[in-house]
This record gives C-alpha cells, structure tokens and sequence, in this order.
C-alpha cells in the first residue's frame, strides 16, 4: 500500500509532518492558509506538486471553516478577492516551484469568473473554488500513475537493460508520495517498473543537505518492499563506473522545466546529469505538465531559492542517551563554527544533458538538432 502523505475529508485537511521522518510518523492539522504557508516555508511539506496541493487545501479548509461560521464576506466579488489574495500570499512560500504558481492561477480564475456571474452569491464562489481545490487531489494521483506507466515503457524500450533483463534505476530527492498527492513522479517510475516485474533495483542519494533521499525515499522504498540501496551523493560517480551495476537509468523530478527543457531540481541533479552523460547513462525527468513552465525560456530565468545555513551546518537524527539508552529525536552541529555557508535549493540541468521528459501526455524527446518542443505537449 502507498504511503498516504496527504489526508483530506469533510474539509479537513493533515499532512504528514516530513521534519519528523523516517523516526516519527506524525500528521499535524493544516486549518488555514496561514498555516499552509508555514506548513510549506518550514519543509514539513515538500515536492512542487504536493506544495501545490496542501496550498489549495489549505485555503479551502479555511474557507469551509469560515463558512461554517458565517464569517465568509458578504459578496461573490469579495470572496474572489479574499481567495486571490490568500493564493498570492501562499505563492510566496516557495517562489522556485513553478506548480504552486501555476495552480494558483487557475484558481484565481476560477474565483474570478465564478464571481462575475449573474447572481452568483458568496456561496457560490466559495463552493467553485473547494471543487476546484479538491479536484486536484484527484487529478495529481491520476497523472502520476500514468507518468510512472510513460516513464517504465520508455526505459524498457530506450535503456539498456542489466544481464537480468531488468532495470535498475538510481534517483536523486524525494519525488514519491510524500512529494505529491501519491503515488510519484520519477519514483512512480520506479513503482510501475516494480509492478511490472521488471525492476532489479533502486538505488537512491542520500540528497545533502536536507537528506530527502535518506530519510523520505528511502523511508517510501522500505514501506513498499522495493528493492533498493541507499549511496550518499559523491558516491554516484563510483556506482555509474562499477560495470557489474548496470544502471540502466537516471530518473529525478522537477520543480521547474522551462520552455527549452532546461531543469530545476534538487541541488546535485546537475551533476547526476553530468555522471550519467559521461557513462553513457540515460538521464530522465519526469514531471506533469503542471511543472512545465512555457512562459519561462530557459533556466536562465528560473529564479533559485537559498536555504539557510543552518541546514548545511546541522542534521537532525535519533539521539541515543548515553545512561538510559533511550532514543530522542536531536539536532547536532557538524561543521565549524564561524563557516561562511552557500546553500541553493536546486541547481539548474541544461537540456542538453536530458535524455526525454516524462509526462502524463507521454515522453518529450528531442528533434534531430537536439531541441525539446514542449509546446506540442499543450496542444
């Protein structure tokens, strides 16, 4: 059964807190959009499309609640302007992730519209925005599994295969359920290869500094019983050289893909893409195509995100007490006090190191020039 990281009933809404895995499952209430900002700011919730999702969610129990109260503005004009300017607010949360935004828009425009209609009340809008709100839910589930069913026919048709006949894959980050609304994008590749009998292994970076691939997708592979190994990242370039490992693949997300196909992910996915280039490696991203940003030309336009030192200069773990023995979650310092710390979120993989885009439409490859035409997947 797939971890279920976002729960969601009767305009209730609760995430698993992702600051506490792989020690403590524990699911905290998102009430309002206040506290979906916070949820999404602190990282408790991560991965563009879930961000979007808990985003929308969170409004949209805010605004069931305020509902429930009679505390909604008296009119279809100011609740459409209450909502866009609480989506706008949300946006600011995570400016490097291109699904929040995009989400937001449509909903904007859907409030907007809603709002103009002859005799449309405060309810109504409301109502247009959670129906809208909680139709993503669904749809992101429905894209993943088709991304995951792309990407394993693509591999098995483009990819050279290990002396099994199987494939093995190495991720980079999270990007499994607890990145979105299940389910997964580069590891739900991984999932329909595993459904499909036609997985050898997984192997997943540990993903300094935040730790996502130790904590998050090797918490998701061992819950799935997926066969996998955990390498910390600067043991990626000695697992592609090994040639009784037979990577068959390089699969990460996105959190932004521009019109050229240039790519924003998680910091270190540039030189996976480098590695995998140099070994003759396919090197694949999968992501909707809510993540596919046209009005952005290239990645020189993709605005990166910095973190703050702390998470470079701390790691947080289970803490053993040297009398009793007992187990407690702590943070420890490992780097010199006084160190000057750059911390990017993402970097920046130009298209030229990217073998084909995975979608819910299908894999974007390149022309014979090498040029990714993204625009078609719209069409």
């Amino acid at each position: 059964m797939v971890l279920e990281a976002i729960k969601y009933q009767d305009g209730k809404l609760a995430i698993i807190d992702q600051l506490q895995l792989p020690f403590v499952e524990q699911y905290v209430d998102v009430r309002t959009s206040e506290e979906g900002w916070q949820t999404i700011k602190k990282m408790q919730v991560r991965g563009a499309p879930a961000i979007a999702i808990v985003a929308a969610l969170s409004l949209s129990s805010e605004i069931q609640s305020l509902s429930r109260e009679e505390k909604l503005p008296p009119s279809a004009e100011e609740v459409s302007l209450f909502v866009i300017e609480r989506l706008r607010y949300l946006v600011s949360s995570r400016p490097t992730a291109v699904n929040l935004g995009d989400a937001a828009q449509k909903l904007e425009m859907i409030v907007s519209e809603n709002s103009r209609r002859p005799g449309s009340t405060a309810q109504d809008v409301a109502n247009a925005f959670i129906r809208a709100a909680e139709g993503m839910l669904t749809k992101d589930l429905e894209d993943n599994t088709q991304i995951g069913e792309n990407g394993a026919a693509w591999i098995l048709a483009n990819a050279p295969t290990s002396q099994h006949s199987k494939a093995v894959v190495l991720t980079h980050c999270n990007t499994g359920s607890l990145a979105t609304s299940g389910y997964g994008t580069a590891l739900g590749v991984i999932r329909s290869l595993m459904s499909r009998g036609a997985l050898q292994r997984a192997y997943c970076t540990e993903t300094r500094p935040y730790n996502q691939g130790s904590r998050l997708t090797a918490f998701e592979l061992v819950h799935d019983k997926i066969p996998a190994t955990l390498i910390t990242d600067s043991m990626a370039a000695a697992l592609l050289s090994r040639p009784g490992t037979g990577v068959t693949a390089v699969v990460v997300g996105a959190d932004r893909v521009a019109a050229n196909g240039d790519t924003a992910n998680k910091i270190g996915t540039y030189g996976l893409a480098i590695l995998a280039r140099h070994h003759r490696v396919k090197f694949l991203v999968a992501a909707p195509l809510t993540t596919i940003d046209l009005a952005t030309k290239s990645g020189d336009d993709i605005i990166i995100e910095e973190r703050p030192p702390l998470e470079v200069t701390r790691i947080k773990g289970l803490q053993e007490d040297d009398i009793t023995g007992d187990l407690k979650l702590g943070t420890v310092r490992i780097a010199a006090e006084g160190i000057n710390v750059w911390n990017p979120a993402f970097d920046i993989t130009p298209s030229a190191l990217i073998d084909g885009i995975i979608t819910e439409k299908g894999v974007a490859a390149k022309d014979e020039e090498g040029h990714f035409h993204l625009g078609e997947l719209f069409e």
